[in-house]
């Protein structure tokens, strides 16, 4: 999360708008606009206002982009993306699932991925279940199969993209839980 982001869901939180957030901070509303989509880095005087407006630490907020550089480098991060993304082929949902609400609490990157994740792997679950009760007719069979060898293909490719910070996409995954952000 950018710290524009960060400082619109603040204000959002707050219940201002971009124009009253001006008006009390004394700042003029395109650099409000211009911070919340990232146009510009705010200056550390124009962070003080904003702060004491969204009750929001100063330090926290004067560091916000050191902070989230430490958190983006974190080797351990990378290897709970990885294994968030891969834990789905042992055991279907249950280790995604545990791992996406231990470490996700703490972690907003890993919080948005199992959410992709865990989207992924209830869709897969539904699907079975649907071919599952098509087997009674004999078809059901190789979609089974064919379900099994792609969901396990399309894990690998995207375990292997969100270690390497790459954009990862799981087809045919049903929007069931969404992201905070979107």
């Amino acid at each position: 999360m950018e710290i524009g982001t960060y400082i619109k869901e603040a204000r959002l939180k707050k219940g201002l708008t971009q124009e009253e957030l001006a008006f009390q901070t004394d700042i003029s509303v395109r650099t409000i606009q211009r911070i919340e989509s990232g146009e510009v880095d705010p200056r550390s005087y124009t962070l003080q206002s904003i702060a004491k407006v969204l009750e929001i630490d100063f330090e926290h907020l004067f560091n916000f982009d050191k902070e989230l550089a430490t958190q983006k480098n974190d080797p351990r991060e990378k290897i709970w993306i990885f294994l968030l993304h891969l834990s789905g082929i042992f055991v279907f949902i249950i280790p995604p699932l545990i791992i996406w609400l231990w470490k996700g609490a703490k972690n907003p990157e890993i919080k948005k991925q199992g959410v992709d994740v865990m989207n992924f792997q209830l869709s897969m679950f539904i699907y079975l279940i649907c071919a599952g009760l098509l087997s009674l007719i004999i078809i059901g069979i190789p979609v089974a199969i064919f379900l099994g060898f792609f969901s396990t293909i399309m894990i690998i490719i995207n375990s292997i993209k969100a270690i390497n910070r790459q954009s990862y996409h799981y087809p045919w995954s049903i929007k069931i839980l969404k992201n905070e952000a979107a």
